[in-house]
């Protein structure tokens, strides 16, 4: 039975490895001569470095192993090979010693990578053989398989870390030169691994930087099953949600073994996200191949972009005649060199130089496509093979990606052996028995601590974890018109992204442009980002409306008060402050109107001071008359006013003013009616003439009516002090680019009208004493005059009212309510002037005959007259042409006792006033 004897083993490790051991060695005991495995390279030598490559493809059908691969197979492995020899020969590294290999081919699949890495532990494995007999009854003679102490491989991430679990049970250091999974940097679980290329995590580091240099933000996964792809793409997506700005669109996995239907399958559901262009692929060179032609059955060539792991770099193989489909590819690499000593190695070797490598004559077969003897596998030709071809002459040669990084890793263990050899063998040339005895922990202590120049002049290092620093050249295969398809260097990663984007080729009409891989385009200026839920790359531009404008890319804000967005919504600007111009069509009816009526004000009163003494002129009143053409007039002053830019000075005579023009006319003619009023219906008890109805009396009245409307300003002057303001309300319209502020008095609308409202009280008390008097036979004192022009007023301010109210939510509503407001003003002393003093002027201009005196009647036979013509109700127009028209008029009393009870009547022929 099989004992382990690597110290610090615990027990269920151990059976479980000697069950493995037993199936494994079952033959050996048969068959002594198969206790290695059979394909392998063997060199002896003292201290013995075990060797990992793919020299092979993985298989098909159940087999083990497939075609031989060239580059990713025989390179690194022959690099291994030449490392060995410089090594051996120079006499300062490890001087005395000579290192032998043990290598081994994984055929790309970790299951048959483990079987055949028992190997390497076998010498650490003494087997019980006391029960065990030859068939001649002597004990069986076993070859000592030699100690491995240190491994170079694998080459898949996740062959080493199949590798690695076996190996750190029996404390075997091992270095990697091509396994990047960012699993192999727990340093608790894979110990004993190290590694001459920069982890996955460094290189997903370089694809995000990649991606955000190009913009790109919407970008999909693809994997390979196992360590090396799903960690690599796990980790690309930890670092893209940390680095921010990328979302994953979609993350594939191809599945070992897999058919051409897997990835058929994988393309379709790429081409499902079809604003996801760009494809970061974390797989093997097989699953590289087998999405590339998937890609091409589609006929989707040249709307992926992808971004290529070490493991695509920049071979050849995966890409063979699927050129068209991998242009524009930017790949990543660590930064490597062609190593010219290898170069001139590789190319020297022959069949003949080169037995000891028992897969060369494999390889020369593929390389010169020939057959070298009747048994070979190859099939696909009929040429045979001379032996007199030469690599790089009869064939094209490129030295491969990782050879560097192998003859590092070589490298890398003899340092740590020559130090391990200084410092326990100090005076001992060669291997003396401490270092013989020594374990694993003790190389892998040199290891991690080895520092030297590399083949291509880097510097060698391992961190805590075993890794090497990240340092990557970026590669695009690019195509033009002047030469072939080739990988050109575009860029690298030390730390920090260096990419010259310049230099990038894009497959497509628009080479230089460099293609998008977004989820959703950049919204315009002036829209917010609405994103959609779980996908922060996605989203939906929504316009800030109204009077928002962009706070930032998500995020909309309101504009101040007094603000607007500007046009393209980016910030706020100040809303235009307009006033009521004079110039506007709103102002110019008003005040075509409010000249013509002052001009006619002026005209009468100009009339009537003329013509003081006449009769007419007496007879209307003169004190009255005056006071009545004062208030007319400032009812059209009042239209300046309401027109003139507004500030505090105006403002202040608006509010006197806007009542008071109004106040001063209603106020006379209601103290005109009162007395008229007050005479006839007096005059129907008694012949004593009323009290107050001198013109003394008649002024006082009308000063005392007025007094309460300056008496109401001046409380509204004490309360709220005139002054102007700018509404923003007024002229909010929907569109911000027409919005206005209206530089206004800070008059309200109820403020208007109650200062408006002692006025209208006036003159609906002046009406109703109009309607009383309506039946005062031959027009005594103006009264039907005033009646009608009372009536007239009444309508003009009820068509007033809907029209100044109903418009208060109209974006015009300054200007409808100004206009209302001063043409009903307008009117209303229009109306007056018209009916009240027209007729007058007429007959003093036109027809001064009739402005004479004709005779006199005392106040009773005046009363007495004008009772029985009311008893009668003789209607005018049934009156006998030319009869006399009779006024009221005051004269001047001949002494104190008859004022009261005599007045002078004037009578008029043939007119009508």
């Amino acid at each position: 039975m099989a004992r382990l004897t690597s110290p610090g083993l615990n027990l269920n490790v151990c059976s479980l490895w000697r069950a493995l051991w037993l199936m494994r060695t079952v033959v050996g005991f048969a068959r002594p001569q198969e206790i290695y495995a059979p394909h392998s390279i063997r060199i002896e030598g003292q201290l013995t470095l075990g060797g990992l490559f793919p020299v092979h493809a993985r298989g098909a059908d159940g087999t083990p192993c497939g075609d031989i691969k060239k580059e990713n197979g025989i390179h690194r492995l022959e690099a291994m090979m030449y490392a060995l020899d410089q090594i051996n020969q120079d006499e300062q590294l490890l001087p005395n010693v000579t290192l032998g290999a043990r290598v081994l081919d994984t055929c790309s699949r970790d299951t048959y990578a483990l079987e055949q890495s028992l190997t390497f532990v076998q010498a650490l494995i003494t087997k019980d053989t006391s029960d065990v007999r030859c068939t001649n009854g002597e004990p069986p003679v076993f070859v000592k398989p030699e100690k491995v102490v240190g491994v170079i491989g694998a080459s898949a991430s996740s062959v080493s870390i199949m590798v690695a679990n076996i190996l750190r049970l029996f404390q075997i250091p091992q270095i990697s030169y091509a396994s990047t999974a960012p699993e192999l940097s727990d340093d608790r679980r894979y110990d004993f691994f190290s590694r001459v290329v920069p982890p996955d995590s460094f290189q997903a580091q370089a694809m995000v930087d990649i991606i955000r240099s190009l913009s790109w933000s919407y970008v999909s996964t693809i994997a390979s099953e196992g360590s090396y792809g799903e960690k690599g793409v796990e980790a690309f997506t930890q670092l893209s949600k940390e680095a921010g700005g990328i979302c994953i669109a979609q993350s594939l996995r191809i599945p070992h073994n897999s058919k051409l239907e897997d990835y058929d399958k994988a393309v379709q559901q790429l081409l499902e996200t079809q604003h996801s262009r760009a494809v970061v692929i974390f797989a093997s060179e097989e699953d590289i191949r087998g999405v590339l032609n998937a890609t091409k059955r589609a006929n989707q060539v040249g709307h992926f972009l992808w971004i290529g792991s070490d493991s695509w770099g920049a071979k050849g193989s995966p890409i063979h005649q699927l050129e068209e489909v991998a242009v524009g590819a930017i790949t990543i690499l660590p930064k490597r060199s062609s190593i010219k000593g290898f170069d001139e190695y590789f190319t020297g070797l022959t069949l003949e130089n080169n037995r000891r490598n028992v897969w060369f004559a494999e390889f020369w077969e593929e390389n010169f496509d020939c057959r070298l003897l009747s048994s070979s596998k190859r099939e696909d030709t009929s040429r045979k093979c001379t032996g007199q071809e030469r690599i790089g002459i009869d064939s094209r040669y490129e030295q491969e990606g990782k050879v560097q990084f192998v003859i590092d890793g070589v490298y890398a263990m003899a340092h740590a052996l020559h130090t391990m050899q200084r410092e326990l063998c100090p005076d001992y040339p060669g291997i003396c028995p401490d270092m013989e005895a020594a374990d694993g922990k003790a190389l892998l202590k040199y290891i991690r601590n080895a520092t030297f120049n590399g083949s291509a002049g880097t510097f060698v290092m391992f961190n805590k974890n075993g890794d090497a620093p990240g340092r990557y050249d970026l590669f695009q295969f690019q195509t033009t018109n002047n030469s072939n398809p080739e990988y050109k260097v575009v860029g690298q990663w030390v730390d920090s992204l260096q990419l010259r984007v310049e230099e990038l080729q894009w497959p497509g009409d628009s080479e230089d442009e460099v293609p998008v891989s977004v989820c959703s385009l950049p919204c315009k200026t002036g829209e917010r980002k609405k994103r959609v839920k779980g996908m922060p790359c996605c989203w939906h531009c929504e316009l800030c409306d109204g009077y928002q404008y962009q706070y930032d890319e998500t995020s909309c804000r309101l504009c101040a008060y007094n603000m607007r967005p500007n046009p393209n919504r980016t910030a706020c600007q100040p809303i235009p402050i307009v006033k009521l111009e004079w110039s506007s069509p709103w102002a110019v009816i008003p005040v075509f109107l409010a000249m013509l009526g002052i001009i006619a004000t002026i005209f009468v009163m100009a009339t009537f001071l003329r013509h003081n003494d006449t009769p007419i002129v007496r007879a209307s009143g003169r004190e009255l008359s005056y006071v009545l053409l004062t208030g007319i007039f400032l009812c059209y002053i009042i239209t300046f006013l309401m027109i003139g830019k507004p500030d505090a000075g105006v403002c202040a005579f608006r509010r006197i003013f806007l009542g008071l023009g109004m106040c001063i006319s209603y106020a006379a003619l209601l103290t005109k009616t009162n007395r008229i009023y007050r005479i006839f219906e007096q005059g129907k008890q008694t012949v004593t003439a009323p009290r107050f109805i001198s013109p003394t009396s008649q002024i006082a009245i009308t000063a005392s009516l007025i007094c309460v409307q300056l008496l109401g300003v001046l409380v509204w002057f004490a309360v709220d002090p005139p002054n102007t303001i700018v509404d923003y309300d007024e002229q909010k319209t929907v569109n911000p680019l027409l919005a206005r502020g209206i530089l206004k008095c800070d008059i309200t609308d109820l403020q208007i009208i109650c200062s408006l409202g002692y006025s209208i009280l006036l003159m609906v008390t002046c009406t109703v004493y109009a309607i009383k008097t309506r039946d005062v036979p031959e027009d005594f004192n103006e009264a039907k005059p005033i009646g009608f022009t009372m009536y007239t007023t009444c309508i003009v301010w009820l068509a007033f009212i809907p029209i100044f109210f109903g418009t208060a939510q109209s974006a015009e509503k300054l200007y409808i309510q100004t206009t209302t407001l001063t043409i009903s003003m307008n009117l209303s002393a229009s109306v007056a002037l018209g009916m009240l003093y027209m007729p007058k002027v007429y007959v003093i201009l036109f027809h001064p005959e009739l402005n004479v005196q004709k005779r006199k009647r005392s106040f009773k036979a005046v009363v007495t007259a004008a009772t029985m013509s009311s008893r009668l109700n003789t209607k005018p127009s049934e009156r006998p042409n030319g009869e006399a028209k009779t006024e009221l008029c005051e004269s001047q009393p001949a002494d104190p006792m008859s004022q009261a009870t005599k007045k002078t009547y004037v009578s008029y022929n043939n007119l009508r006033i």
